[in-house]
Parts: C-alpha cells; structure tokens; sequence
C-alpha cells in the first residue's frame, strides 16, 4: 500500500503552527537574519503575523502520522515574534548615526532591502506600524520616512520587561514567590535572546540598574542546565524556505485519523513543553 509520504525528498516532521486563513491558505517562510547572532534564521509569516521556529526533542520517541511512523519524534512549533526585534538592527544601521549625528531618515523600501535576503520584503506591509513605536517618522507629499530614535527604543524595550514580567508571575507558584528584582532579571533573560548586548542590553541594563554581567551569566547557566538535559541528537536541518500549506490529519482511507489510547508511562505533549522552562513549577 502506497503511503502519503512516499515521493518526498526528505522524511516528514512534525510542525506546530497557525493554520493560514485565505482562499490560499498559505504561510511564507522567510530567511532572515537573527536579530542577536546575525546567523541565518527561517520565521514564519502568515496572516500579517512573524512567527520563530523552536525546536524540542525528547531522548526517546517518535510519531505516528495516520499509518506512517515517524521515527524522528522531534517536534517544530511556532511562537510570535515582534518583527520589532527582527527588524531593529536593520532600523540603526541604516540612520548610519555617528557620535552627535543622529543620522538619516529613510523610506521603508530602501531598509528592507538586504542583499542576499529577499525575505524581508515580505515584511513590507507590517514594518511601518510597528516601527513607528520606536522611531521618527516624517511624512513628505505623502511619503514617509523614519529614523530610530534610541529614546523610542529604550521605552520600547521596558514596556516589554514590564510585560514578561506579569506574564513570568503567573506560570506558577515558584515564579509568583519570587521578589520584584528576580522576576525582572528573568523577564530581562527573556528580552535578551533577540537583542545585541550592545547598545541595547547594555542601554536597558543601565535603565533598570542591572548588571549586565550578572544577566549574561544567568544566561550561561540555564543554557548549560538545559543541555544537560535535552536530548544528545542535534536538530535536523529546519524546514526548508517556502509555503507552508493549510493541511489535516487524515488517515489512509480520508477519514479524520483516531485519537491515539495514551499508553501506561506515556507523556502528554505540554510536558515537553515544561521542561523547557528555565525554572520547576
């Protein structure tokens, strides 16, 4: 019997995303560049919305899709992203600011144009409403263009804390008996992941009287707890540029494919989720 996945390229893997709407039903994945490494990193946009792809595997498992056993049981799921973060980097290089000189306002059309990465023109149609909350904006016979400005930023960036920090105090017991300065390092933990640590971490640090030292540490220390305790096989290659399709599961036959009887010492799917969590609830 002929399966569903038999003519393509590489296995199936597990992905969890927004289902596109539209007639189309189709997501674009982009390759970007991370906003802190400067590597190579594939988002996900659909719907107006930028998603990043996280990956997560446990030390043994694998799926089962309709009559098709995975043995890969990794898992790809997608979470929001602000494309303030994506974008930021592109925002200051291209003011070129030197010393006093608070640098040049440019159209939207010239800073999304990155060579090698036509993914950022995808980015077209979000990019001026969100990046008016962190520059200067200056309309000209109906033309606008922006310049960052770091006062933007810096308010930008609290606000966020400020909102990871509510959202930490309510994961749990553990989080919510925490003190107001420990909860504000993990929401800075957070925050960090997509910034570079200069001049942002180190502008906001400077802010909330941080030490930036300290955070970078915090930082070295969960990573390292966290690999202690993942699994040794490295991640596969990530899902390749392009669309992503609206789809279901099915079975062979085209009916909806049956909910699976969790076996004795089998784990839910949340727990995965769990372990990656810097801290026990």
């Amino acid at each position: 019997m002929a399966l569903w996945c038999e003519n393509m390229a590489l296995p199936p893997r597990v992905l969890v995303a927004p289902r596109p709407s539209g007639a189309n039903g189709q997501g674009n994945i982009l390759l970007l560049r991370h906003p802190k490494l400067e590597e190579e990193t594939q988002y996900l946009f659909t719907d107006g919305q930028l998603h990043e792809f996280n990956w997560f595997k446990e030390r043994y498992g694998s799926w089962f899709l309709g009559d098709y056993v995975c043995e890969d049981g990794s898992v790809y799921y997608c979470t929001l992203v602000d494309p303030i973060f994506v974008l930021l980097p592109l925002f200051e290089a291209a003011r070129m600011s030197n010393g006093k000189d608070l640098g040049k306002f440019r159209q939207l059309d010239e800073i999304l144009y990155i060579e090698g990465y036509p993914g950022y023109q995808h980015l077209m149609s979000i990019a001026g409403k969100h990046m008016e909350l962190v520059c200067e904006v200056k309309e000209v016979a109906n033309m606008k263009f922006f310049r960052l400005d770091d006062s933007k930023v810096l308010t930008w960036m609290c606000c966020k804390v400020g909102c990871y920090k509510r959202a930490i105090s309510k994961l749990g017991k553990n989080y919510a008996a925490q003190g107001e300065r420990e909860l504000l390092k993990e929401a800075v933990q957070i925050i960090r992941e997509n910034l570079k640590d200069e001049p942002w971490l180190m502008v906001l640090c400077k802010k909330l009287q941080l030490d930036i030292s300290e955070i970078n540490d915090m930082a070295k220390t969960n990573d390292t707890s966290f690999c202690a305790d993942s699994s040794p096989v490295p991640a596969p290659a990530r899902p390749s540029e392009g669309g992503v399709g609206n789809s279901s599961a099915k079975s062979s036959k085209g009916r909806p494919a049956k909910k699976l009887k969790p076996e004795v010492g089998s784990k839910n799917i949340k727990d995965m989720f769990r372990r990656v969590t810097r801290s026990g609830t």
